[in-house]
Protein backbone atom coordinates (compact mmCIF):
# COMPACT_ATOMS: atom_id res chain seq x y z
CA UNK A 1 0.00 0.00 0.00
CA UNK A 2 1.81 3.34 -0.73
CA UNK A 3 1.25 6.16 1.48
CA UNK A 4 1.50 9.55 -0.14
CA UNK A 5 4.22 11.81 2.12
CA UNK A 6 4.72 15.33 1.40
CA UNK A 7 8.10 16.36 0.39
CA UNK A 8 8.89 17.55 3.91
CA UNK A 9 7.93 14.53 5.94
CA UNK A 10 9.09 11.72 3.16
CA UNK A 11 11.69 9.54 5.49
CA UNK A 12 15.33 9.13 4.03
CA UNK A 13 17.11 5.97 4.64
CA UNK A 14 20.28 6.48 5.90
CA UNK A 15 21.24 2.38 4.44
CA UNK A 16 20.58 4.08 1.01
CA UNK A 17 22.54 7.09 1.15
CA UNK A 18 24.76 5.59 2.73
CA UNK A 19 25.67 3.23 -0.27
CA UNK A 20 25.47 6.14 -2.58
CA UNK A 21 27.85 7.40 -0.30
CA UNK A 22 30.48 4.61 -0.41
CA UNK A 23 30.05 4.64 -4.43
CA UNK A 24 31.18 8.72 -4.23
CA UNK A 25 34.17 8.36 -2.25
CA UNK A 26 35.15 5.65 -4.82
CA UNK A 27 34.30 8.10 -7.19
CA UNK A 28 36.23 10.72 -5.83
CA UNK A 29 39.28 8.31 -5.74
CA UNK A 30 39.23 7.15 -9.23
CA UNK A 31 38.72 10.34 -10.68
CA UNK A 32 41.68 12.14 -8.22
CA UNK A 33 44.14 9.26 -9.78
CA UNK A 34 42.68 10.10 -13.50
CA UNK A 35 43.30 13.80 -12.74
CA UNK A 36 47.19 12.78 -10.95
CA UNK A 37 47.76 10.71 -14.76
CA UNK A 38 46.72 13.98 -16.57
CA UNK A 39 49.12 16.09 -14.92
CA UNK A 40 52.15 13.68 -15.25
CA UNK A 41 52.61 12.83 -11.61
CA UNK A 42 51.49 9.37 -11.84
CA UNK A 43 51.94 6.77 -15.09
CA UNK A 44 48.46 4.93 -15.61
CA UNK A 45 46.61 3.47 -18.76
CA UNK A 46 43.41 4.49 -17.62
CA UNK A 47 41.76 3.26 -20.87
CA UNK A 48 42.53 0.23 -21.27
CA UNK A 49 44.30 -1.09 -17.62
CA UNK A 50 41.89 -3.59 -16.21
CA UNK A 51 42.62 -1.64 -12.83
CA UNK A 52 40.57 0.80 -13.95
CA UNK A 53 38.52 -0.46 -16.29
CA UNK A 54 37.22 -2.62 -13.70
CA UNK A 55 36.64 -0.32 -11.42
CA UNK A 56 34.88 2.01 -13.56
CA UNK A 57 32.33 0.12 -14.15
CA UNK A 58 31.97 -1.31 -10.55
CA UNK A 59 31.39 2.65 -9.44
CA UNK A 60 28.98 3.23 -11.85
CA UNK A 61 26.91 -0.03 -11.47
CA UNK A 62 26.67 0.80 -7.70
CA UNK A 63 25.42 4.42 -8.87
CA UNK A 64 22.78 2.74 -11.32
CA UNK A 65 21.39 0.22 -8.61
CA UNK A 66 21.10 2.88 -6.10
CA UNK A 67 19.21 4.83 -8.75
CA UNK A 68 16.62 1.84 -9.02
CA UNK A 69 16.24 1.32 -5.46
CA UNK A 70 15.95 5.18 -5.09
CA UNK A 71 12.96 4.77 -7.84
CA UNK A 72 11.31 1.77 -5.88
CA UNK A 73 11.45 3.89 -2.25
CA UNK A 74 10.10 7.03 -4.28
CA UNK A 75 6.80 5.03 -5.82
CA UNK A 76 6.46 3.48 -2.78
CA UNK A 77 6.32 6.67 -0.92
CA UNK A 78 3.86 8.31 -3.13
CA UNK A 79 6.10 10.64 -5.07
CA UNK A 80 4.24 12.30 -7.75
CA UNK A 81 5.16 12.83 -11.48
CA UNK A 82 5.84 16.72 -10.57
CA UNK A 83 8.29 16.17 -8.01
CA UNK A 84 9.85 13.52 -10.61
CA UNK A 85 10.56 15.79 -13.33
CA UNK A 86 11.69 18.21 -10.79
CA UNK A 87 14.58 16.16 -9.76
CA UNK A 88 15.35 15.06 -13.54
CA UNK A 89 15.70 18.67 -14.59
CA UNK A 90 18.28 18.77 -12.44
CA UNK A 91 19.93 15.82 -13.51
CA UNK A 92 19.52 16.68 -17.25
CA UNK A 93 20.66 20.82 -16.68
CA UNK A 94 24.24 19.18 -14.84
CA UNK A 95 24.64 16.79 -18.22
CA UNK A 96 24.15 19.68 -20.04
CA UNK A 97 27.20 21.45 -17.92
CA UNK A 98 28.91 18.59 -18.00
CA UNK A 99 29.28 18.58 -22.13
CA UNK A 100 29.97 21.95 -21.82
CA UNK A 101 32.58 21.57 -19.34
CA UNK A 102 33.67 18.61 -21.20
CA UNK A 103 34.27 20.02 -24.63
CA UNK A 104 36.01 23.30 -22.89
CA UNK A 105 38.95 20.85 -21.78
CA UNK A 106 38.55 17.81 -23.98
CA UNK A 107 37.46 19.11 -27.07
CA UNK A 108 38.16 15.91 -29.47
CA UNK A 109 36.62 13.49 -26.95
CA UNK A 110 34.22 15.41 -25.29
CA UNK A 111 31.04 13.82 -23.21
CA UNK A 112 27.75 13.46 -24.77
CA UNK A 113 26.32 10.97 -23.42
CA UNK A 114 28.26 10.08 -20.22
CA UNK A 115 27.03 8.89 -16.42
CA UNK A 116 24.22 12.07 -16.11
CA UNK A 117 22.62 11.82 -19.90
CA UNK A 118 22.63 8.54 -19.12
CA UNK A 119 20.88 8.79 -15.85
CA UNK A 120 18.41 10.90 -17.32
CA UNK A 121 17.38 8.27 -19.86
CA UNK A 122 17.07 5.65 -17.46
CA UNK A 123 15.18 7.28 -14.76
CA UNK A 124 12.34 8.12 -17.28
CA UNK A 125 12.10 3.84 -18.26
CA UNK A 126 12.64 3.01 -14.45
CA UNK A 127 9.76 5.01 -13.48
CA UNK A 128 7.49 4.17 -16.23
CA UNK A 129 8.41 0.25 -15.02
CA UNK A 130 9.78 0.19 -11.31
CA UNK A 131 6.24 -1.56 -10.36
CA UNK A 132 6.72 -4.48 -12.33
CA UNK A 133 8.05 -6.59 -9.47
CA UNK A 134 9.49 -9.77 -10.05
CA UNK A 135 9.90 -9.15 -13.97
CA UNK A 136 12.70 -6.11 -13.17
CA UNK A 137 14.78 -8.93 -12.70
CA UNK A 138 14.49 -10.69 -15.86
CA UNK A 139 14.64 -7.37 -18.01
CA UNK A 140 17.11 -6.55 -16.25
CA UNK A 141 19.04 -9.83 -17.42
CA UNK A 142 17.78 -9.09 -21.17
CA UNK A 143 19.42 -5.73 -20.91
CA UNK A 144 22.20 -6.90 -20.21
CA UNK A 145 22.72 -10.04 -22.42
CA UNK A 146 21.04 -7.87 -25.33
CA UNK A 147 23.80 -5.51 -25.33
CA UNK A 148 26.64 -8.30 -25.77
CA UNK A 149 24.62 -10.44 -27.94
CA UNK A 150 24.21 -7.37 -30.18
CA UNK A 151 27.81 -6.70 -30.19
CA UNK A 152 28.53 -10.35 -31.32
CA UNK A 153 26.13 -10.25 -34.08
CA UNK A 154 26.31 -6.67 -35.37
CA UNK A 155 30.25 -7.55 -35.51
CA UNK A 156 29.75 -10.05 -38.25
CA UNK A 157 31.34 -9.82 -41.64
CA UNK A 158 27.24 -9.42 -43.66
CA UNK A 159 26.54 -6.57 -40.97
CA UNK A 160 29.22 -4.37 -40.52
CA UNK A 161 27.15 -1.58 -42.31
CA UNK A 162 24.55 -1.86 -40.24
CA UNK A 163 27.23 -1.79 -37.04
CA UNK A 164 28.66 1.58 -38.55
CA UNK A 165 25.17 3.00 -37.78
CA UNK A 166 25.33 1.78 -34.52
CA UNK A 167 28.63 2.63 -33.71
CA UNK A 168 27.52 6.70 -34.93
CA UNK A 169 26.87 9.59 -32.34
CA UNK A 170 23.09 9.33 -33.53
CA UNK A 171 22.57 5.63 -32.26
CA UNK A 172 25.22 4.81 -29.94
CA UNK A 173 23.64 6.00 -26.99
CA UNK A 174 21.87 2.94 -27.05
CA UNK A 175 24.74 0.57 -26.39
CA UNK A 176 25.05 -1.93 -29.60
CA UNK A 177 28.48 -0.81 -30.93
CA UNK A 178 31.04 -3.00 -31.63
CA UNK A 179 33.68 -0.18 -30.79
CA UNK A 180 34.21 2.19 -28.03
CA UNK A 181 32.97 5.75 -29.31
CA UNK A 182 35.88 8.63 -28.37
CA UNK A 183 34.63 10.12 -25.55
CA UNK A 184 35.96 10.60 -21.66
CA UNK A 185 32.71 9.25 -20.43
CA UNK A 186 30.08 6.65 -22.03
CA UNK A 187 27.38 5.23 -20.13
CA UNK A 188 24.70 4.21 -23.00
CA UNK A 189 21.28 2.21 -22.34
CA UNK A 190 22.13 -1.03 -22.50
CA UNK A 191 23.70 -2.84 -20.71
CA UNK A 192 22.87 -0.04 -17.81
CA UNK A 193 19.47 -0.31 -18.22
CA UNK A 194 19.65 -3.82 -16.51
CA UNK A 195 21.17 -2.74 -13.63
CA UNK A 196 19.08 -0.03 -12.98
CA UNK A 197 16.03 -2.52 -13.46
CA UNK A 198 17.75 -4.63 -10.43
CA UNK A 199 18.56 -1.96 -8.35
CA UNK A 200 14.46 -1.29 -8.82
CA UNK A 201 13.71 -4.85 -8.38
CA UNK A 202 15.89 -4.52 -4.80
CA UNK A 203 14.37 -1.76 -3.71
CA UNK A 204 11.08 -3.21 -4.33
CA UNK A 205 11.77 -6.17 -2.30
CA UNK A 206 13.22 -3.96 0.57
CA UNK A 207 10.27 -1.90 0.64
CA UNK A 208 7.83 -5.59 0.60
CA UNK A 209 9.24 -6.18 3.98
CA UNK A 210 7.79 -2.72 5.37
CA UNK A 211 11.60 -1.38 5.25
CA UNK A 212 12.35 -3.17 8.00
CA UNK A 213 16.26 -3.59 6.46
CA UNK A 214 16.12 0.01 5.33
CA UNK A 215 15.19 1.49 8.37
CA UNK A 216 18.01 -0.10 10.79
CA UNK A 217 20.37 2.81 12.31
CA UNK A 218 23.78 2.88 10.62
CA UNK A 219 27.40 2.88 12.67
CA UNK A 220 28.43 6.36 13.78
CA UNK A 221 31.46 5.83 11.26
CA UNK A 222 28.53 5.59 8.71
CA UNK A 223 26.42 8.57 9.41
CA UNK A 224 29.08 11.01 7.66
CA UNK A 225 29.44 8.55 4.42
CA UNK A 226 25.25 8.69 4.22
CA UNK A 227 25.35 12.40 4.87
CA UNK A 228 27.37 12.72 1.61
CA UNK A 229 24.91 10.38 0.19
CA UNK A 230 22.16 12.86 -0.08
CA UNK A 231 23.85 15.26 -1.78
CA UNK A 232 25.33 13.16 -4.44
CA UNK A 233 24.81 15.41 -7.47
CA UNK A 234 26.06 18.22 -5.95
CA UNK A 235 28.83 16.81 -5.06
CA UNK A 236 29.32 15.23 -8.66
CA UNK A 237 29.08 18.40 -10.00
CA UNK A 238 31.85 19.76 -7.59
CA UNK A 239 34.51 17.55 -6.78
CA UNK A 240 35.76 17.53 -10.29
CA UNK A 241 36.30 20.87 -10.29
CA UNK A 242 37.64 21.40 -7.00
CA UNK A 243 40.38 18.65 -7.51
CA UNK A 244 41.59 19.91 -10.79
CA UNK A 245 41.60 23.52 -9.10
CA UNK A 246 43.81 21.83 -6.17
CA UNK A 247 45.65 19.98 -8.34
CA UNK A 248 46.70 23.41 -11.02
CA UNK A 249 47.66 24.89 -8.07
CA UNK A 250 49.84 22.48 -6.52
CA UNK A 251 51.74 22.46 -10.10
CA UNK A 252 52.00 26.21 -10.25
CA UNK A 253 53.29 26.12 -6.93
CA UNK A 254 56.04 23.36 -7.96
CA UNK A 255 56.50 25.41 -11.47
CA UNK A 256 55.81 22.09 -13.41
Amino acid sequence: MKVKLSAAATPRYEAVDALRGIAMIWMTLFHFSFDLNQFGYIQQDFYHAPLWTWQRTLIVSLFLICAGIGQAIALQQGQNWSRFWRRWLQVFGCALLVTVGSWWMYPQSFIYFGVLHGMAALLIIVRLTAQWGVWLWVLGAIAIAAKFIGAYVLGSELLAPLADVFNSPVLNWLGLITRLPVTEDYVPLLPWLGLVWWGAAIGQWLVGRGTRYLSRPLPAALRPVAALGRWSLSYYMLHQPVLIGALMALSWWLGR
